[in-house]
């Protein structure tokens, strides 16, 4: 078995754990347009750009 030369600090192995907790994006469902989206971000439904229920870009093209 392969053993360490140095002993790894408290927050050296902290910091690596911390990944392990990662959670699932927040998803919720737009009370106008009825469609499920990422909270706090504006979406795309039938060409426009539609951030809390209210219409923000008309004819929304993603520009790259």
């Amino acid at each position: 078995m392969a053993h360490p030369k140095r002993r790894h600090s408290t927050s050296r192995r902290d910091s690596r754990r911390a990944h392990d907790f990662l959670t699932g994006k927040q998803l919720g469902t737009d009370s106008s347009t009825g469609e499920i989206h990422q909270l706090h971000r504006a979406h795309v439904h039938e060409g426009n750009l539609v951030y809390r229920g209210k219409v923000v870009v008309e004819n929304y093209t993603k520009t790259v």
